[in-house]
């Protein structure tokens, strides 16, 4: 069983929702990756997401964006970003961490390189944005093969047929994108969430992750209404840049504990 599995088995069984962070690996500065994502555990994340920066992320909004934007400053690529896993894994043998990004670093590296460095590095799963089901069930297999469940985005536009090559495809769990848009954007249509995550279901027995446009506790609860797992980016994202470098950490802390102990209150039994 994967630590993803095994995490979402225990929160199943405790009626409670996961919470999935993500921060870009090497924002605002390599240093403070492992102190970031050891601040996000402590607050009640029960899963990491870590970005890979790339220079062309067209999924992104601007928040991410600049966050990309920074960790590239300090020359912080694939390699280093599996470093910084392997440093992370030294004080933390429990929690899933998925590495997020595009395919092309990947690519660059080598896929096999790639699978091989992370299973070494103790990654849980992968998501490549660019990476559509249907044209990388090679990829699916290899990563599955060293226990890394490749992990897939569906959307609002998504079809049928979408939705059941992604349930056969994948595994982990999935991340519904809550938006019609790229991430970081606002007006999150609550109904829209609670009319397509039934579709879904449907057709797989994985958790369903909703991620894009949730910012606060608030958000984070309505969602969570349908959803098995809570995504937040780029509000987290927003709170390591509002202050210096050396706030970076209580900062991300004190935003994500309060959303942790809504989901409890209003949904842990």
């Amino acid at each position: 069983m994967s630590r993803i599995q095994g995490r979402f088995e225990a929160l199943a069984k405790a009626r409670r929702k996961a919470l999935i962070p993500y921060i870009t690996a090497g924002d605002p500065h390599p240093k403070l990756t492992v102190p970031l994502m050891r601040a996000l555990v402590e607050a009640g994340a029960d899963i990491l997401e870590l970005g890979v920066p790339f220079s062309d992320p067209m999924a992104d909004g601007p928040v991410i964006q600049r966050a990309g934007e920074r960790a590239l400053k300090h020359g912080v690529g694939l390699s280093d970003v599996l470093s910084l896993v392997a440093d992370f894994r030294k004080s933390d043998q429990a929690t899933p961490l998925v590495l997020m990004g595009y395919a092309n670093p990947i690519e660059a590296m080598g896929v096999d390189k790639f699978i091989a460095a992370a299973k070494a590095a103790e990654v849980d799963g992968v998501i490549v944005v660019d990476y559509p089901p249907e044209e990388c069930e090679q990829f699916a297999a290899a990563a599955k093969k060293a226990d890394i469940d490749p992990v897939f985005l569906l959307a609002p536009t998504s079809t049928e047929k979408r939705i059941n090559d992604v349930a056969r495809i994948g595994s982990g769990y999935l991340y519904y994108v809550s938006l019609r848009g790229i991430t970081g954007a606002s007006h999150i249509d609550f109904s829209e969430i609670t009319s397509k995550i039934p579709r879904i279901r449907a057709a797989t027995k994985l958790p369903i992750g909703v991620g894009f446009g949730i910012r606060d506790a608030e958000s984070a609860r309505r969602v969570a209404q349908a959803a098995d797992a809570v995504v937040i980016g780029s509000r987290i994202i927003q709170e390591i840049e509002a202050g210096a470098a050396d706030q970076a950490v209580s900062r991300v802390k004190a935003f994500l504990k309060p959303i942790r102990e809504a989901l409890d209150a209003s949904f842990a039994k």
